[in-house]
């Protein structure tokens, strides 16, 4: 009978494995987190700062920035979720297309075949038999096609978890700017609000170009730069068109 130990062991592996199964899901979907959150963030900040630079009162900068979290967060993630959903279709729609080809046109699609690959280098018998082992199954077949010919790769992701997951992001770091707000609104915050909204959303600007920098593959700095220079040049344009306007008009 298995012991005490053998049970906690074979728990902590279960949670383990379970663990390391929703990182990986995470990081396949890194990239809209993180192009979700630079997006939430940006245009967020960028309505406080236009509204700060317009004098506008902190009640109206929480509904301005709530309807633009809520409402550009749920256009975002319809983007997201449609791109995504037009890609899959796309490929399934060529994907069958292949296979009419190679019930229907066998030797023109074996031609094409033999083309491909001897463009690549190959030729005489070990051409024959690359073509040869290809060609004897039809899914092996089409999915060369489909990658050598076409030059389309099949979206292993879900188009309504990249929706979500754009949403998600969308809201979570886009929250941050209208933090200080909220707090003042429901108690007493004791500072400025928007010098500490301008902190917190370059915290979350250095926290998202850190992970961008995965997405891109290119170095932490570069990543961090670039997404505080973003926030920053709209940050500063928004905030004085509000201040302009508000001259011009009231």
């Amino acid at each position: 009978m298995p012991t005490e130990n053998d049970l906690l062991q074979s728990h902590d592996e279960t949670s383990l494995h379970g663990s390391t199964r929703f990182l990986d899901r995470f990081q396949d979907y890194l990239g809209e987190f993180v192009y979700g959150g630079i997006d939430g963030s940006v245009t967020t900040f960028a309505v406080v700062a236009g509204a700060v630079g317009a004098s506008l009162d902190s009640a109206i900068i929480i509904i301005l920035g709530f309807a633009n979290l809520l409402a550009d967060g749920f256009a975002m993630s319809v983007g997201a979720y449609l791109s995504t959903k037009s890609e899959r279709d796309n490929y399934h729609k060529h994907k069958d297309i292949e296979y009419w080809e190679v019930d229907n046109l066998p030797e023109i699609e074996r031609e094409e075949i033999r083309v491909i690959f001897r463009d690549k280098g190959f030729e005489g018998a070990l051409l024959k038999q690359v073509v040869d082992v290809i060609t004897a199954d039809k899914d092996r077949w089409v999915d060369v096609m489909m990658k050598e010919e076409l030059g389309m790769m099949k979206e292993s992701k879900s188009p309504f978890a990249m929706g979500a997951m754009t949403y998600f992001s969308f809201i979570f770091v886009g929250l941050i700017p209208l933090l200080v707000y909220v707090w003042d609104y429901v108690g007493h915050f004791p500072g400025d609000l928007f010098t500490w909204s301008c902190v917190l959303t370059g915290l979350a600007f250095l926290i998202i170009g850190w992970l961008k920098s995965y997405v891109t593959q290119t170095s932490h700095l570069k990543g961090i730069l670039e997404t505080l220079a973003l926030g920053f040049i709209a940050a500063a344009v928004a905030y004085f068109v509000g201040d302009i306007l508000e001259k011009m008009i009231i």
